[in-house]
């Protein structure tokens, strides 16, 4: 790899040695893919706080340094830490003291959570744990680079904002904190970010379930690749886009989509595909639509509720208000529990608006940091779940070994307040 003076310098040890480890870990990464320079970014997401039994043991052997320098370095040197060079964010980690009771997940994790963050805390790091953090203050610009983690984080700054973000790890994160720098590859590059396929909806796609089963089907679809789609599509808000880029990073891998006339490196269809022929559309139609219902909701076969699982990825405002407006004077079904996860810095503001109290008068509770997937954890003797979200019932059937329901906000309230599923695709 070419390197500036700057970066030979923090790899020479200039900075010392966490620094020095951190440039060594970015050439080896960089050279492993076959990128030929890192470039500078100032927009760090990662998971320095997520805790583990592999980090607790690294903790009680050598301090909250050796954690650092082993998971978020690749080193086994033995050095302090500095203040990270450029801004970090830690993103959705485990669950927090408001879960405390209500999961079998171990109060000593979410102690040793809260080391981690008053440790990276005083190092620089913004502890805003949520899977969302563009709906929390961090909101990188067109054309910027960034080193992003979380899937559906990535395909929303890539696809959304236009900022520019291969889909990172956690060492790889752990070093650009320190460094300012990442390897320049992938989707840092202008010629790698035009589209591939051509997707067409022939139904209508309106609102979160719809935005949910469409994205399902098209990272089904284009794997890893760059959709464009088209079609009949109603103007997507916040909530529609991220249920979009999660439900396509989740039955693919998808890293970055266009929407002509929606997407800022798409204003037409031509500009998706950066000037070529576009391929033959691959349809969308109601065939297609049922299919990708059927299957995510083909995960079990008993009616009987446990768990409605709403907010994934991390439920917006809007979406918190519209939960309490249908929980509105009804309370759950004894014995079935709702949880709505959310960023923190948005429960403070729901709760201030009064929506959390309605949600928990109704039984309800509004959690923050995590979700059962990231955590492992669901409400005791969970055997059947229900969500609207695509990713959630993707993965947590196979994370928890329990049966999911795929539905509407309306079909998962009902569950909740009936602890039944008598959900549909209309």
């Amino acid at each position: 790899m070419r390197l500036n003076d700057d970066e030979k310098a923090m790899l020479d040890g200039a900075e010392g040695p966490a620094v020095a480890a951190a440039m060594d870990l970015l050439v080896r990464y960089g050279e492993a893919l076959g990128a030929d320079r890192l470039c500078d970014t100032r927009n760090v997401a990662g998971t320095m706080t997520q805790p583990s039994p592999v980090k607790a043991s690294l903790v009680r052997a050598g301090g909250w340094a050796k954690a650092y320098a082993v998971l978020n370095l690749d080193s086994d040197g033995d050095f302090e830490i500095p203040h990270m060079r450029v801004p970090t964010c830690q993103l959705q980690q485990g669950f927090g003291d408001d879960a405390l009771g209500l999961t079998p997940y171990p109060p000593a994790m979410i102690e040793l959570q809260s080391d981690a963050e008053s440790f990276y805390g005083n190092h620089g790091v913004t502890i805003l744990a949520t899977c969302t953090p563009y709906q929390v203050g961090n909101l990188p610009v067109r054309g910027e680079h960034c080193a992003w983690m979380e899937s559906s984080a990535v395909v929303y700054a890539n696809s959304v904002l236009g900022a520019r973000t291969n889909c990172e790890g956690t060492a790889s994160t752990g070093a650009a904190g320190l460094t300012g720098k990442i390897p320049c590859w992938g989707n840092h590059l202008s010629e790698n970010r035009h589209g591939t396929h051509l997707i067409e909806a022939a139904v209508p796609v309106d609102g979160f379930l719809e935005w949910g089963m469409f994205g399902y089907f098209v990272g089904e679809t284009v794997q890893e690749s760059r959709p464009v789609v088209t079609g009949d599509l109603h103007r997507p808000d916040l909530a529609d886009l991220k249920h979009f880029g999660a439900a396509t990073a989740s039955s693919g891998g998808v890293e970055l989509y266009h929407v002509p006339g929606l997407t800022p490196e798409a204003p037409t269809l031509d500009a998706a595909f950066g000037g070529r022929a576009w391929p033959e559309p691959i349809r969308y139609g109601r065939r297609e639509r049922r299919a990708v219902y059927e299957t995510l909701n083909a995960q079990g076969d008993r009616t009987d509720v446990d768990f409605v699982l709403l907010g994934c990825p991390h439920a917006s405002l809007d979406q918190i208000a519209a939960a309490a407006r249908m929980l509105a004077g009804r309370t759950l079904y004894p014995g079935t529990e709702l949880w709505i996860m959310t960023p923190r810095a948005l429960r403070t503001v729901a709760d201030r608006n009064g929506y959390t109290e309605i949600i928990t008068r109704a039984g309800g509770r509004v959690l923050t940091d995590s979700c059962p997937a990231m955590s492992k954890a669901a409400p005791p003797g969970t055997r059947v779940f229900a969500t609207d979200s695509a990713k959630q019932a993707h993965y947590l059937p196979a994370i928890l070994g329990i049966e999911a329901w795929f539905g509407s906000l309306e079909d998962c309230v009902d569950a909740a307040v009936t602890g039944r599923w008598r959900g549909g695709l209309r």
